[in-house]
């Protein structure tokens, strides 16, 4: 079946993103007005938008009875859940099914088993592909984790069963740090997935994160699109991505690949999925998880392999057969994806919400934006910071690097801080530069989580000293003299 119209669920760059292929392929667009976010960008691109900006007492993109019903009254043929939210609900899939509306992703049984840490793991293992020693089964007692511990040895991480995004994860490097985070791992799970049971894997020391982009049909026909290596991370969500990786070989490339495609035939999964896999310190590559849905970062793998993933995805909902090969699929060059977050980096990525006053990207042939976002815009604390997403591509590595510093030297935003001085840094630190960085890059290479100008550290300094200076004048005010002492002066003065 053609789709004709499709209910975007959800917002920001990522409706965007889905609206731009979608109008390419002649197909209509609805979006939601929620009283959130009343002047949201993404709304300028939809073809209809339903207000429900009236319901402030419900998340319409959290809830599946609220979707359906929407889709039923304007005759929708299909939902596409982006990524969050309900992306990777398997209950959604399955209302769809029943009435009769085409949902834009995997089947509520993909989702379920392979959202479900436990059952992908159980599934790799069957599948002979390389995992973690971990848990036998899902751990939900402390005494259960306490015994699995002792048999795997520490250091351990704890990892919700029904997480995903770095939530309701927890490393465990001792005994005595046991009780206390799996209390906090298991209230975090419970609180935001509905689901406290927990899976212990052997915790691997400064590993490498690289994940595998599948596009599997109903057919039966598989390819993966080659690797992004996600590995600058903080508190395990993702900053910076990159594609292709510099940690693979050609030969590991392919056995990783092929690893990916295996465990998707094993589930019969059908749409676009990202297989995660980490690396230790000798390559060896162990399954960690799959993402039954579309990535953020999935413009990076669109711009090194020319594939549309988004189209491909809707021409996979409506039981096309892939039209590509996995011979067909070729690396071109190399693409970084900054995610410029609204986050004050200088205090500890804190959110910083508010009004967007000046938006100034700059247009580059190797610069592709996504953003939902633009001056005169508001940032708001219901949802999550991704104010925009460099994608910046070079022919090489190294070129890509220094087309990033040049974006990045010549990007300004305004009214909320963001994570762009984060980024200027990463670009600097010599392990980035070589491509020899692991997912504790933050903790162990940056020197400082920010980058700064000559002349904004001169100036600090010389602030620095003028408060100095002040108080040591109200401390000594009978041994100084009246006249106030000019900082640039008595720096001066040290310099000489």
């Amino acid at each position: 079946m053609k789709i004709k119209s499709i209910l975007i669920a959800n917002r920001g760059e990522i409706a965007i993103r889905i609206a731009r292929t979608a109008k390419q392929m002649g197909i209509k667009t609805y979006m939601f007005l929620s009283h959130h976010e009343p002047n949201a960008l993404h709304l300028d691109h939809a073809d209809e938008v339903i207000d429900v900006s009236d319901n402030t007492y419900i998340n319409v993109y959290t809830n599946i009875d609220k979707l359906i019903e929407v889709a039923l009254e304007n005759k929708i043929d299909a939902i596409h859940p982006g990524y969050g939210f309900l992306s990777e609900n398997p209950f959604l899939p399955r209302e769809c099914e029943r009435n009769n509306i085409i949902f834009i992703g995997p089947s509520s049984k993909a989702i379920n088993q392979m959202g479900n840490k436990g059952m992908a793991r159980d599934m790799a293992l069957k599948n002979d592909i390389p995992v973690l020693q971990g848990s036998k089964g899902v751990i939900t007692k402390i005494e259960e984790a306490e015994e699995t511990a002792k048999i795997i040895g520490y250091p351990i991480i704890l990892k919700a069963v029904a997480g995903g995004g770095g939530k309701g994860m927890r490393v465990v490097r001792k005994k005595a740090e046991l009780p206390l985070m799996f209390k906090l791992a298991t209230n975090e799970a419970k609180a935001l997935f509905d689901n406290d049971s927990m899976l212990i894997e052997k915790y691997v020391e400064n590993p490498r994160h690289v994940e595998f982009q599948v596009m599997a049909d109903k057919h039966g026909n598989i390819i993966h699109l080659y690797e992004r290596e996600c590995s600058i991370q903080r508190k395990h969500q993702k900053l910076l991505e990159e594609a292709p990786s510099a940690a693979l070989s050609e030969e590991l490339r392919q056995k990783i690949g092929a690893d990916a495609v295996k465990i998707c035939k094993a589930t019969n999964y059908y749409s676009a999925g990202t297989v995660e896999f980490l690396l230790d310190d000798d390559l060896n590559h162990y399954f960690m998880e799959m993402n039954t849905r579309v990535q953020v970062e999935h413009p990076i793998t669109e711009e090194i392999t020319g594939v549309d993933i988004i189209e491909l995805q809707i021409k996979i909902a409506e039981g096309e057969k892939l039209s590509l090969k996995q011979e067909d699929i070729k690396i071109k060059g190399w693409a970084m994806e900054l995610r410029v977050n609204a986050e004050d980096v200088q205090s500890g990525f804190a959110p910083s919400t508010g009004l967007v006053e000046q938006m100034d990207i700059p247009t580059r042939k190797y610069l592709r934006c996504d953003s939902g976002y633009q001056a005169g815009k508001v940032v708001v604390s219901s949802f999550d910071s991704l104010v925009a997403k460099l994608i910046i591509t070079g022919k090489t590595r190294n070129e890509a690097i220094k087309n990033c510093r040049t974006v990045l030297n010549n990007t300004t935003i305004k009214g909320v801080k963001t994570t762009l001085p984060f980024f200027k840094q990463v670009m600097q630190t010599p392990s980035f530069v070589k491509g020899k960085y692991t997912t504790s890059f933050i903790e162990t290479d940056l020197t400082q989580s920010f980058y700064q100008e000559d002349n904004e550290l001169v100036a600090a300094a010389v602030l620095a000293m003028e408060a100095y200076l002040q108080e040591q004048a109200k401390i000594n005010s009978d041994e100084l003299d009246d006249k106030p002492v000019s900082a640039w002066a008595m720096s001066k003065k040290i310099k000489g």
